[in-house]
């Protein structure tokens, strides 16, 4: 008998194996202070083409279909956070925090890379990716200090609204770059821009406004799993197939339904339960797909694009407090404590990589770099910023 590997065996040992492998990394991560993304990258860098060669091509080759998966996921349990209710008992100081934090560092970083060879279209969509903030490390850090404070509950609720600005930002920013690609008109360009926001936001509220009405029937009060899931890639689907922001267009069904959908407190919370398997192959391919070379040649860029992350979202978040009339030591250290990168960024620089290939090793070289710095010391400045207020307040 004749043993033979075809493409679809290497797939799905090569998905199992991740899977596997990735749980053990993901353990690890748990019972240390290591980060669960950085060690995921690195490992995916270990099992990459720049070290031992073990993924195989017909992985590599579904690698955008992992990512779009991941981050219609992603995208739909974003816009859930969009409950006007809760937005308006949170307060002003909610929306000027979270707003000040990711306009501010798109605005930063922008101005930091204009001065180097970077192309201005993809500066700005840098600028884009680094607005947003990762909550499960922050969140991590509150439950490992048992921090019961005003400042971690105000913490867990703006990180809960960052990256639905970070995406709404980086929406606009792809809708910008494309028409800067394009041979057309101004006037015909910005059409085409409007078309790609406004057409998501279109089909996330036709989709959504039925959905928030006849889902969850089945077992009342009780959304299922598949419901959610069907939504979510038939939207995804559309999205695409129509050439509009598949982003938006999940972000906004996911708000509708959790503004219309009053025959259930919380629109599909079994999704969260199927996420972190998409999460965990797509920062390990992630990871595969740094390549070492373009690390070196855009060191000093990198080192301008870790400081003006740094510095807007400080600025911003900053100003934000301090037009909202928070107190002086949430003014003083909301910023640090916002300093996680994870794989909301990740996701974005694959989807922009994927849609503009001549800018992919500069993409993902300084977004994965960025991502393993501030998932190393991001913790430890939450960590410290929340410590800081509690001792003042």
């Amino acid at each position: 008998m004749h043993f033979e590997l075809n493409d679809s065996a290497e797939f799905f040992l090569a998905i199992g194996g991740i899977l596997l492998l990735g749980m053990v990394t993901d353990y690890i991560g748990k019972k240390t202070t290591l980060p669960r993304v950085t060690l995921l990258l690195v490992f995916g860098i270990i099992i990459g083409d720049q070290a031992l060669d073990l993924i195989p091509v017909s992985l590599v080759s579904k690698f955008d279909l992992v990512t779009d998966m991941a981050l219609l996921v992603v995208g739909f349990l974003l816009g859930g956070q969009f409950n006007l209710i809760k937005l308006r008992e949170n307060g002003r100081g909610l929306i000027w925090i979270s707003a000040g934090a990711a306009i501010f560092t798109v605005l930063a970083v922008t101005i930091g890379l204009f001065f180097t060879p970077l192309a201005l279209p993809l500066i700005f969509l840098l600028g884009c990716i680094a607005s947003a903030t990762a909550p499960t490390p922050i969140m991590d850090v509150i439950l490992e200090l048992k921090s019961d404070s005003q400042f971690s509950k105000l913490l867990l609720k703006i990180v809960a609204i960052d990256d639905v600005w970070a995406l709404i930002l980086f929406s606009i920013g792809i809708a910008i770059m494309s028409v800067s690609h394009g041979n057309g008109d101004s006037i015909p360009s910005l059409l085409l821009a409007s078309y790609h926001l406004i057409g998501a936001l279109i089909l996330g509220i036709v989709i959504g406004l039925p959905a928030g009405q006849f889902t969850g029937r089945i077992n009342p009060g009780q959304p299922m799993l598949v419901e959610a899931l069907g939504l979510v890639f038939v939207c995804g689907g559309l999205a695409l197939w129509l050439d509009v922001s598949f982003l938006i267009a999940v972000m906004v069904m996911g708000a509708v339904i959790a503004n219309t959908a009053k025959h259930h407190e919380y629109p599909f919370h079994e999704i969260e339960n199927v996420e972190w398997p998409f999460m965990l192959v797509f920062f390990v391919l992630a990871g595969a797909s740094l390549e070492f070379a373009s690390l070196k040649q855009l060191t000093y860029i990198g080192g301008i694009y870790l400081f003006c992350r740094f510095v807007g979202k400080y600025t911003g978040a900053w100003l934000g407090a301090k037009i909202s009339g928070v107190d002086l030591p949430t003014r003083n250290w909301i910023g640090l404590a916002l300093m996680p990168m994870a794989g909301v960024e990740i996701g974005m620089a694959l989807i922009a990589a994927n849609k503009f290939p001549e800018f992919r090793q500069v993409l993902l070289t300084l977004v994965i770099s960025a991502t393993v710095i501030f998932e190393l010391f991001g913790p430890l400045l939450t960590r410290y910023a929340i410590k800081k207020v509690e001792d003042r307040q």
